[in-house]
């Protein structure tokens, strides 16, 4: 079953298009993700009512999937999260949340 991790930050305005260079799909953080194996897609939303909020989905194949990401690339992605973590003045961890089939 897929899992999806979610993620909430707050910007400012001026780091509007290097935040979401960073965190969009094909950025650096889902070409880092991509090297794991199941690791599916990243998402990047921007809340129409909340200017400079924004929030990421990171789909992977299984919670184990993300799991072994996580100790693996541990060093990967502290370092990336050094270099472009700044972009946000708030960053939020919403969940791991699985997707319901019916």
């Amino acid at each position: 079953m897929s899992c999806n991790v979610i993620w909430e930050f707050a910007i400012e305005d001026a780091n509007r298009e290097a935040f979401e260079r960073a965190y969009a799909p094909g950025g650096p953080w889902a070409r880092l993700f991509a090297e794991s194996e199941g690791f599916l897609e990243t998402r990047l939303l921007r809340a129409k009512e909340r200017p400079g909020v924004y929030q990421t989905i990171d789909r992977w194949a299984s919670r184990e999937a993300y799991a072994a990401f996580k100790r693996t690339f541990a060093q990967k992605y502290e370092a990336l999260d050094e270099k472009v973590g700044d972009l946000s003045h708030r960053e939020t961890y919403i969940g791991l949340f699985d997707e319901v089939e019916v």
